[in-house]
C-alpha cells in the first residue's frame, strides 16, 4: 500500500504519538512489516484530521485511548523515504488503556524508560524522544 500511496499522492502526511505513562516511560511498537522500535502512528487518510488519525492509530497499535489534549510537538519532513512525506508528532500524556485493534500489524509493544531505549530503536524515534526531553531543538527533518 505504501508504494501505491506514494505514486498516487504528491504529498503524504503521517502522525506519531509520544505516549507518556505516569512514571515517565514511553510506549514503542515493533511492526511485522518493518524492523526496529517506533513511536506508534500511521498515515492520515483523506477526510481525516491529524487528531483523528492519531486516536485510531494509538488505539489500534498500542491500546491507548486519548482522553485529553494532544499538543503538536513537531512537524518533520521525511524526504529520505518519500520526497513529499511529512510526519506530525504529538505528545499524549492524558490517556487510558483500551483494547487494541491492529491484529497482525504489531509484533511487540513495550513501555521503556526514555533514558534507556531498547536496542533496535530507530534513529528517528530516538531523536523525537530526545526532542521531547529537551535535549535538542525540534528538527525540521525526520
Amino acid at each position: 500500500m505504501q508504494v501505491f500511496w506514494r505514486l498516487s499522492r504528491g504529498t503524504t502526511l503521517g502522525v506519531r504519538g509520544i505516549v507518556v505513562r505516569e512514571d515517565g516511560y514511553v510506549v514503542l511498537v515493533r511492526h511485522t512489516y518493518v524492523g526496529g522500535w517506533h513511536l506508534p502512528g500511521g498515515g492520515v487518510e483523506k477526510g481525516e484530521s491529524v487528531r483523528d488519525a492519531l486516536a485510531h492509530e494509538l488505539r489500534d497499535e498500542a491500546g491507548v485511548e486519548i482522553c485529553g489534549e494532544t499538543p503538536v510537538h513537531g512537524v518533520h519532513a521525511n524526504h529520505r523515504r518519500f520526497r513529499g512525506d511529512h510526519v506530525v508528532v504529538c505528545v499524549v500524556e492524558d490517556w487510558s488503556p483500551c483494547e487494541r485493534g491492529a491484529a497482525g500489524e504489531i509484533e511487540l509493544i513495550g513501555w521503556f524508560d526514555p533514558e534507556q531505549l531498547p536496542d533496535g530503536t530507530t534513529a528517528a524515534t530516538r531523536a523525537r524522544i530526545g526532542e521531547y526531553l529537551g535535549r535538542s531543538p525540534v528538527a525540521d527533518v525526520w
